[in-house]
C-alpha cells in the first residue's frame, strides 16, 4: 500500500511539473505587459523628476514566447521597472462644462458712428457673452477699442473659440492614448503640450475652508 501511495503521489507531482512552464508562462504573459509607450512623459519616483520613455526594454528568459520583464529607458542612466514610474494624469473634459460661449455685438455709447469708420464695425464693440442668459463673459473699455480695433476683435474671437480648441486638445490626447505605437513622437509631443494647457485651464486652488 505505501508503493501504491507513493506511484500516485509521484504521478500527481509529475502532472503538476508538467504544467508549471503554461502555468508559469501564462502569469509571465499576463504581468509582463508594456504599461507605458514610447514617448510616453512619466515620473520618475526615486529621481524625482519628469521624463520621457525613450526605449521599451523587454527581458527575455529561455522557454517562453513573451517577456519576463519589461524595463523602461527614460533617458537617465539606467533603466527602470514599472514600479518606479507614474505616468501623467490627463485631465477630465472641462470643455463641456463651458458651455457655448458667443460674440455679441454692443453699441457704441461713447462714439458716433462718423467718428469711428476706422472700426471693422463701426458703431458697435464686440462683447464676449459665457452665460445662457447672455451674462458674465468679457468685454473692453471704449477707449482700449478705439486704440487697436483689430487687436480687439481678434481677442473676442479667441476667447469664444476656447471651448472649441478645448475639446479638439481632448480628442488629440484621446486619438495618442488609444494608438500609442502608432502615434509619431512629434504627435506624442503635441499631446503632451495639450495636457499641460488643460490642466492649467483646469487646475484651480480650492477656496479656503469657512472658520468654524
Amino acid at each position: 500500500m505505501p508503493a501504491l501511495r507513493l506511484v500516485w503521489t509521484l504521478r500527481r507531482l509529475s502532472t503538476k511539473l508538467s504544467d508549471t512552464p503554461r502555468l508559469i508562462e501564462r502569469l509571465v504573459r499576463t504581468m509582463a505587459k508594456a504599461q507605458f509607450h514610447r514617448n510616453q512623459k512619466v515620473w520618475v519616483e526615486s529621481v524625482g523628476v519628469w521624463a520621457v520613455v525613450e526605449k521599451i526594454v523587454p527581458v527575455w528568459a529561455k522557454g517562453f514566447d513573451e517577456p519576463v520583464k519589461i524595463t523602461y529607458d527614460v533617458g537617465l542612466g539606467r533603466e527602470f521597472v514599472c514600479g518606479e514610474l507614474r505616468a501623467e494624469d490627463h485631465v477630465e473634459d472641462i470643455s463641456s462644462a463651458a458651455g457655448n460661449w458667443r460674440l455679441l455685438r454692443a453699441r457704441n455709447k461713447w462714439q458716433q458712428p462718423g467718428d469711428c469708420a476706422h472700426h471693422p464695425y463701426p458703431g458697435t464693440y464686440p462683447v464676449v457673452v459665457t452665460d445662457p442668459q447672455d451674462w458674465g463673459g468679457w468685454r473692453t473699455p471704449g477707449a482700449e477699442y478705439d486704440r487697436d480695433p483689430q487687436k480687439i476683435e481678434t481677442q473676442a474671437r479667441m476667447i469664444v473659440a476656447t471651448p472649441k480648441l478645448m475639446r479638439l486638445a481632448q480628442e488629440l490626447l484621446q486619438l495618442v492614448d488609444e494608438s500609442p505605437e502608432d502615434a509619431p513622437a512629434e504627435l506624442h509631443a503635441m499631446a503632451r503640450r495639450a495636457n499641460e494647457i488643460l490642466r492649467y485651464v483646469a487646475d484651480i486652488p480650492a477656496p479656503a475652508p469657512e472658520p468654524a
